[in-house]
């Protein structure tokens, strides 16, 4: 009896033994995949913003005080069209010296030149005198000119897109003050990365994502890109025209994705299941095998697959590092086998 009572032990025990052991050394659960034909698109990413084809910024060229503004943000203006004053008192008051002086230069020319006609004074003299005369009519021309940027006008036909400045205000050079543009058509203005410049081409399609519209499906076309790039940002200007009927506004910005290269009915792969230009495939026998492929472009969920992988192919996704090759493995329930 105490053999027998020492079997029941050992039988108990010993299938633990072996259920733990299988449970130790059983293949591991993976998640496999098989290749599928789609589309593919190569793209460059950059942001953009919205902007007239035609418009101009309208600035100050001096610092003075703003004493008047036209009000017209959202008006039509044509070419030549006053939008701002600006203080020219002080101008003016120096305008007034100078031709205080220029009659006082002429009374002094006349004066000389009727002495000279009667050998009372010399020709230096009245050479002197006529001298002045022209110094003045040059310094009086040239405040004449300078009053005009007193007075800020359109530079060209267009619509008031934008007005800052208020009448008070100093207004700086350089500082802008209005915004002058045609409402249509408009373009997208993009900043392209250096490295990605060399894809980009007139005519390309660009895909864009705008928050102010994020159900619409909004397009625009590459129409040209700025020849010299900024050495410091490294990056290139890229024009981009908008359909006439966007419902994007001046000024909103944007992401682009710039389609440089496109394929349809191509194979392809998650991203998740390549290692590089690897993949991990299995066997009839479900062992692992470590295969590599040619891949063309790489999207952000899904890879082209070129070259040295079969349509029909049991593809691990995603990649695990740590399983070797010939290692049997159990595809998961519910996953493609």
């Amino acid at each position: 009896m105490p053999i027998v009572r020492t079997l029941l032990v050992l039988f108990p025990l010993t299938a633990v033994i072996a259920g733990a052991f299988w449970w130790t050394n059983r293949p591991p659960v993976v998640s496999v995949v098989s290749p599928f034909y789609g589309s593919a698109a190569e793209i460059v990413y950059a942001t953009a913003v919205v902007e007239p084809v035609a418009w101009a910024k309208v600035t100050s060229i001096i610092r003075e005080r703003i004493v008047s503004l036209c009000g017209c943000e959202g008006s039509s203006v044509r070419e030549g069209d006053e939008l701002a004053v600006l203080d020219s008192g002080d101008a003016r008051a120096t305008l007034a010296e100078l031709e205080a002086r220029q009659e006082l230069a002429k009374a002094e020319r006349e004066r000389s030149f009727e002495l000279l006609e009667r050998r009372v004074v010399s020709q230096q003299l009245y050479d002197k005198a006529q001298s002045q005369l022209i110094q003045i009519n040059a310094l009086l021309a040239a405040q004449k000119e300078r009053l005009r940027d007193y007075r800020i006008t359109a530079p060209m036909d267009g619509v008031v897109l934008r007005q800052d400045g208020s009448v008070g205000e100093v207004a700086e050079p350089g500082e802008i003050l209005f915004w002058i543009g045609a409402p249509t058509p408009l373009q997208l203005v993009a900043e392209v990365n250096e490295e990605d410049i060399p894809k980009v081409t007139k005519g390309q399609k660009a895909l864009i994502r705008a928050d102010a519209f994020p159900d619409q499906d909004l397009t625009a076309t590459v129409s040209r890109i700025t020849p010299k790039g900024d050495p410091v940002l490294k990056n290139y200007r890229v024009y981009l025209d908008l359909p006439a009927d966007t419902p994007l506004r001046i000024g909103m910005t944007v992401e682009l994705n710039i389609i440089t290269r496109d394929v349809e009915e191509t194979l392809l792969l998650p991203v998740a299941a390549l290692d590089g230009s690897q993949v991990q495939t299995l066997d009839e026998e479900n062992r692992l095998q470590l295969q590599r492929v040619q891949v063309g472009i790489r999207g952000t969920k899904t890879v082209e697959i070129l070259d040295g992988l079969a349509s029909d192919a049991r593809v691990m996704s995603p990649f695990v590092e740590d399983l070797e090759q010939g290692k049997k493995v159990s595809p998961g329930e519910g996953m493609q086998e």
